[in-house]
Formats: structure tokens, C-alpha cells, sequence
């Protein structure tokens, strides 16, 4: 089974219109057909808000201004993947059922919030996590909850309360899009699971949105999972990229996690990219990507990288 960590699937079903459930919107890769068909099982399926600062890179109208309509776009995706029939994956029983009869075409998904605006009050948790949600990431940019890419800053007080509460609901940390100082305030704060869904080396391409080899370490020292993004921009400081910069930004966080069991996939595919900025053109692409680990990794570890060790991850921090 393969698990991507990050797909955006509710956000480019709702505010982009590509459909999920028939063929892939023409230029772009991921739809329920063509995760199957690739032999993915298990997604960790976006509540992705886009802030109105975003309207004009992300080229859409559907932004919000306050948390109120944050809440209320979220809301959408969660009646989205209700309706499109995505199994979601909330306990540890739920998974081993899951993982232990699938079968090539079966397809679930994990619910995780990227940027936690819509989140009106840490005192509201409890009624996302009733609709499923299993994992936050409090930035995206900056949020009311913490610095993010392109806002330097730390937690905000905020943050803190959110911090108390996931760990209170057995909630993952995502540090993926916080930044340099929330990072190091949440190494602090939280004792729970924690994981980075998609992020890449800031060795290999300096930029903010990327994580250090001191997160990835510390990341790893805590059992926790670190996942290759497949935007172009993030494996390669020009584009065009390919599956051997996916391979490379594997290699480096193994190292940087002192072994391969703390990396994985977090393609991030159609988050707000095309298929022009992305290293496989179609998924069926993927089955490529296990030979090229093979040259760094036996196996165990190479299956490891595709699924298992995001699957081993849950089933060590899902409630």
C-alpha cells in the first residue's frame, strides 16, 4: 500500500472544481480513479483555507477574511468527503481493520487541517475532532495560531491553547509551513505525536517553507515521520524536477533522521500546482520511484518509505 501524506483533495474539488471521484481535471494527476489505479490506499486528505492575502498566487475567489468563513470553508471539504464515499480513518482499530484487509482499489483517508484558522477557538477542537480529525498543522502562512512561510514568528498565546488541547484530544502535530521560531516553541511545549506531512531539505533548496536537518533529527527522535513534498520548486531550485530530486531530498532527511523508517511520501500533488510543476506526469509514474530508492535502500526500507512507515507512524499516534 502506498500513503501520501498531503493531498489537497477537498480544496480542488470545492474552490478549483477538478473532480476526485472521475479521470483527473486535464494537466493535473490526482483523482480517486488515478490514486487506486497507483496502487495508493491511504491519503491524508487536506482541510486546506486559503487567507484573502492568498487570492492572488493561489488564483482563486475562495479566500477568507475572518475565522468564521475559515470554519465555514473547512466545514465544506468535511461534507465533501462525506459525500464522495473516502473512508476516514479515525482510531487505531479502525486502521488495522483497514490496512489488514486492503486491496489494490481500496481507498481511506485520514483528515488533516493545514492552517488552523478555522479552528474560531481552541474550545472548538472537540467538534473537529468529532468530524474527524486526526492531525493539525497550525500555520500555513502566518495564522492567528502561529508564525508560517513568509511570516516569521513563534506561537502565538493562541497557539499555545491550541497545543494544550490537541494533546488533550490525542491530536498529531503537523509542522509543516511553521516557522523557524513556532518550530522551536512547539519542540517545547508539545509531548505528543509529531510529523512534517510535506516538507523538503532546506539543504538542498534554501527557502522558509523548507524544514533543517535539526527538525528532521528532532522529528525523528520523537518517532515521528517526515514526507518529500513533489512540488517542483521544492525539490529543485528550477524547474523542471524529476523522481530522482524526490529521491535526493529522501536521501538527505534518512540521513538527517539517523535512518529511512522516518521518511515518506507528502506528494502535495494539485496543491495549487499543476502537473507542469510536478516530476511524474501521471501517477501510474509512481511505480517508478521504489527501483530508484533501491540504489540507497534495501527493500524493507525502500516499502518503507512508499507506506509503511507513515502506517507504522499511526498506528503508534492515532487515539
Amino acid at each position: 500500500m502506498i500513503v501520501d501524506a498531503h493531498l489537497d483533495i477537498g480544496w480542488n474539488a470545492i474552490s478549483a472544481g477538478r473532480p476526485f471521484l472521475g479521470p483527473p481535471a486535464p494537466g493535473y494527476v490526482v483523482s480517486r480513479p488515478s490514486l487506486v489505479a497507483a496502487g495508493v490506499g491511504l491519503v491524508f486528505a487536506t482541510l486546506y483555507t486559503a487567507p484573502v492575502r492568498a487570492k492572488r498566487p493561489m488564483r482563486t475567489r475562495f479566500v477568507y477574511e475572518n475565522p468564521h468563513e475559515a470554519y465555514l470553508m473547512a466545514t465544506a471539504q468535511v461534507n465533501f468527503y462525506r459525500s464522495s464515499g473516502l473512508q476516514l480513518i479515525r482510531d487505531r482499530a479502525e486502521l488495522a481493520a483497514y490496512a489488514g484487509s486492503w486491496r489494490r482499489g481500496h481507498l481511506a483517508a485520514v483528515l488533516l487541517m493545514e492552517g488552523a484558522d478555522p479552528i474560531e477557538t481552541p474550545s472548538q477542537l472537540g467538534a473537529w475532532v468529532d468530524r474527524g480529525v486526526r492531525i493539525i498543522g497550525p500555520a500555513w502562512g502566518g495564522t492567528r495560531y502561529s508564525g508560517g512561510t513568509g511570516a516569521p514568528g513563534g506561537l502565538t498565546e493562541l497557539g499555545r491553547q491550541l497545543l494544550k488541547a490537541m494533546r488533550r484530544k490525542h491530536v498529531i502535530l503537523d509542522l509543516s509551513h511553521m516557522a523557524d521560531q513556532a518550530v522551536a516553541d512547539a519542540f517545547k511545549l508539545w509531548r505528543g505525536p509529531i510529523m512534517a506531512s510535506h516538507s523538503n531539505s532546506r539543504d538542498l533548496v534554501p527557502a522558509d517553507r523548507q524544514v533543517t536537518d535539526e527538525t528532521v533529527a528532532e522529528i525523528a527522535r520523537r518517532g515521528g515521520v517526515v514526507g518529500v513534498s513533489f512540488y517542483a520548486h521544492h525539490l529543485r531550485r528550477k524547474a523542471p524536477a524529476t523522481l530522482d530530486d524526490v529521491v535526493k531530498h529522501i536521501v538527505y532527511h534518512a540521513k538527517a533522521a539517523g535512518g529511512p523508517e522516518h521518511v515518506g511520501i507528502g506528494s502535495d500533488l494539485d496543491g495549487g500546482f499543476d502537473a507542469r510543476y510536478a516530476p511524474i506526469k501521471n501517477l501510474e509514474k509512481l511505480k517508478e520511484l521504489p527501483p530508484r530508492l533501491r540504489r540507497h535502500f534495501n527493500k524493507t526500507q525502500a516499502e518503507g518509505i512508499m507506506g509503511n512507515n507513515w502506517l507504522a507512524f499511526l498506528e503508534r499516534s492515532l487515539p
